[in-house]
């Protein structure tokens, strides 16, 4: 597995000509594309360079500290509310000091998180925030060895690079299936996000499937999509799973923006939102707080996680003991979608 350089040094060319066996004068060729280099010896270099995750470094000897005062922060998307309020959180600290954030998305593509990282990090920033724990080998390889202090957030289930702040997906869905059992609910379905690229999501789900198996209840139905989250999908996939599993007393959304969308519909259908059907989304969103009846769901602490991350790029954070991993607690809110505990 690929650690972190503890001392924040960014790799040479000669770190890849020592690795590869070739001058760097030849790896330079090979890196910028010029010079009369064999296929056999290009391919080596090219695959040396990336394996140790070297990174060209496009602004080399125009400052003497090979450095700009920028934070590259890396999200899957700027349309789901989520990392908006994440780069709010980095916004409001960074304004402080003389670090300015510069973002790319991803859209939930590892290889075009790897083309991100890797032209971003060709600039020198001064730190690096990127979204989730899950990286290529290559991204992972980048970040270990750019030099420059990287913090992932909205996640700790995993080992981070070098840093990491945000809550535990999988105890934050744990809490919301042991939430469900001890209100009485039996027959629950889940609606979510494909979980090969949602990494966040898929330990939600898995937190909330060993909580109910634990209480002796499985998932009756489950249903994912792929693309933007939004009512209008809440509403689609809220119907279709009661349509094809009617017995249903439980709906598990991974997110407020499709939750909102069921609640709706099931309104509408004049259901018995909050008792014969509980309902809960995840995120907290505080522009649904206009809703007929305020949605079930878990504050996950984005802002926070930004207001953190920010701070240990800029070297103001203190962390506890040797673990670099800052754990968010969330906050589980009830709201008006789900009935009274059997044991209040």
């Amino acid at each position: 597995m690929t650690r972190r350089n503890t001392r924040h040094q960014h790799l040479t060319l000669r770190d890849v000509s020592e690795a590869s066996g070739v001058s760097e004068m030849t790896v330079s060729r090979v890196l910028r594309n010029r010079g009369d280099v064999s296929e056999k010896t290009r391919a080596k270099v090219v695959e040396t360079a990336k394996r140790l995750g070297y990174v060209p470094n496009k602004i080399a000897g125009a400052l003497a500290s090979n450095r700009v005062n920028l934070v590259a922060v890396i999200v899957p998307s700027l349309s789901n509310l989520v990392f908006p309020e994440v780069m709010a959180g980095v916004d409001e600290v960074l304004a402080d000091t003389p670090l300015q954030p510069v973002v790319g998305t991803t859209n939930y593509d590892p290889a075009k998180e790897e083309k991100t990282l890797f032209e971003m990090l060709s600039w020198r920033p001064s730190g690096v925030i990127i979204a989730g724990l899950e990286h290529t080998e290559a991204s992972r390889a980048m970040l270990a060895n750019c030099g420059v202090p990287v913090v992932e957030v909205m996640d700790v289930d995993g080992d981070p690079i070098d840093a990491a702040v945000g809550i535990s997906h999988w105890r934050a869905g744990y809490h919301v299936g042991t939430e469900i059992a001890a209100r009485g609910y039996t027959r629950v379905g889940v609606l979510g996000t494909k979980v090969d690229g949602d990494h966040r999501a898929r330990k939600r789900i898995e937190g909330l499937e060993r909580a109910l198996g634990e209480a002796g209840i499985g998932i009756a139905d489950q249903m994912a999509y792929s693309g933007w989250s939004g009512f209008a999908k809440g509403r689609e996939m809220t119907q279709a799973m009661l349509s094809r599993t009617p017995d249903l007393d439980f709906l598990f959304y991974t997110n407020d923006l499709t939750g909102a969308g069921g609640l709706l519909f099931a309104l509408e259908q004049g259901l018995d939102v909050g008792g014969d059907l509980g309902l809960a989304g995840f995120n907290a969103f505080t522009l649904l707080d206009g809703l007929p009846r305020k949605l079930a769901t878990v504050d996950s602490r984005r802002r926070e996680a930004g207001q953190v991350a920010a701070r240990i790029v800029a070297g103001t954070h203190t962390f506890d003991g040797d673990d670099r991993r800052v754990e968010l607690v969330p906050t589980f809110d009830p709201g008006q979608t789900m009935r009274a505990r059997l044991d209040a």
